[in-house]
């Protein structure tokens, strides 16, 4: 990816991140309400990340000859973006299961 348009590899959060991330995950929750199985909400929201990564991918590039040629850099980008994310995510929920899972009375602030 272009350096000016290149995202940051240090996941920086700006202070709308995690409300961005709460009405994301409140629309996804709203389709599992009144739609959809939660595999087929889960790959329609990742066909939609993907999505919108190739575009965040493509601006920054003046023509689609340079953006071939980064190709396997950007994939690589975004896929370790995904995986770090992933894993965050994953601890917390192995840390908090029994309270997010709806098997436990506590909080993850009691724990």
């Amino acid at each position: 990816m272009s350096q000016t348009e290149k995202p940051s590899n240090d996941n920086q959060k700006d202070e709308q991140f995690y409300k961005r991330v709460d009405t994301l995950i409140g629309l996804a929750n709203g389709y599992l309400k009144t739609e959809t199985h939660p595999v087929f909400m889960n790959n329609s929201f990742m066909f939609a990340a993907a999505r919108f990564n190739a575009w965040v991918a493509a601006a920054g590039y003046e023509n689609s000859e340079e953006m071939a040629k980064e190709k396997d850099d950007i994939l690589n980008f975004f896929v370790n973006q995904f995986k770090l994310m992933l894993n965050e995510n994953l601890d917390d929920y192995i840390k908090n299961y029994d309270s997010y899972m709806g098997k436990s009375t506590d909080t993850p602030e009691d724990k």
